[in-house]
């Protein structure tokens, strides 16, 4: 396993494996916590909002509740409530922040790993990409942000490195795919890869995709994930400490994902071991 994580993390640093990174990754992190889960950010929603109960467990579904019944400003609003504070990037957030990648994914609302490359790159050589909302952003899949937050209408042709966050974010603007009608909206065009920008479908050619601190046991992450790899390398890995259910294995036999199955925290101390030599060239 030593050589394997060394092996990844060469490839990472020479920009050849990207980093794809859930919500998971915040267990590795200091305080102050922000919600780590759908199910935790379900029940901070829902505290604060009545819904039904069979809902209360079920992001998108309360989410849409909220949406239909207050209004699309209230789901904002606990959003933002919720992913207010920014947690102490990890070692691993940092590593990955300051590596040779060229493309990073994040599929949480949280701003921890912006916080990370505003650290790793004070040269702002980076540029963020959010997924955006139909029923706020109608005709427009993303928003584009500098380094310092600034809206641009277009990627600058010398954007440099990218992080993609697939489903919004708390920072710069409050952007978020949270409700039902959010997803449907973009999983009707994802197989045609409508809502996944130009400069992420040239990066991720012919390069594979490391899945730290996410779980496959739900369809929506795993069309995410399956349309995001499209015509990336053959060559994968994922971190899932846990034995997989049964729709984890086969999506990662599907998608030629080989499985390390090494705790998160294990992980990510002997990867930035792995990083440490090559961020010190």
């Amino acid at each position: 396993m030593h050589d394997l994580i060394h092996d990844i993390a060469r490839r990472i640093d020479n920009g050849d494996v990207i980093p794809y990174l859930g919500p998971d990754m915040l267990s590795l992190c200091g305080g102050p916590a922000v919600p780590a889960s759908p199910l935790m950010l379900a029940e901070i929603m829902t505290a604060k909002v009545s819904v039904p109960h069979k809902i209360r467990k079920r992001l998108t579904q309360a989410a849409q509740f909220i949406e239909n019944f207050k209004h699309r400003k209230s789901v904002v609003h606990l959003m933002n409530e919720a992913f207010a504070a920014v947690p102490e990037p990890s070692a691993l957030h940092q590593a990955l922040a300051a590596s040779g990648a060229a493309l990073w994914v994040d599929t949480w609302y949280d701003d921890t790993f912006a916080s990370a490359l505003a650290r790793a790159r004070p040269q702002g050589d980076w540029v963020q990409i959010q997924g955006l909302s139909q029923s706020e952003h109608f005709g427009h899949w993303t928003g584009v942000y500098a380094d310092d937050g600034e809206h641009l209408a277009e990627l600058p042709p010398d954007a440099g490195r990218i992080l993609y966050k697939p489903i919004g974010g708390h920072g710069p603007a409050g952007n978020y795919l949270v409700s039902d009608s959010d997803y449907v909206e973009v999983l009707t065009e994802i197989d045609i890869q409508t809502p996944i920008p130009q400069i992420v479908q040239q990066l991720r050619t012919g390069r594979g995709f490391l899945f730290v601190g996410c779980r496959f046991d739900d369809q929506l992450t795993r069309s995410f994930a399956r349309q995001i790899m499209k015509r990336s390398s053959a060559l994968h890995w994922a971190v899932l400490p846990a034995e997989p259910t049964r729709m984890e294995a086969r999506f990662l036999e599907e998608q030629g994902i080989a499985r390390i199955p090494m705790p998160l925290a294990d992980f990510a101390g002997a990867m930035v071991d792995a990083l440490q030599p090559a961020l010190a060239a």
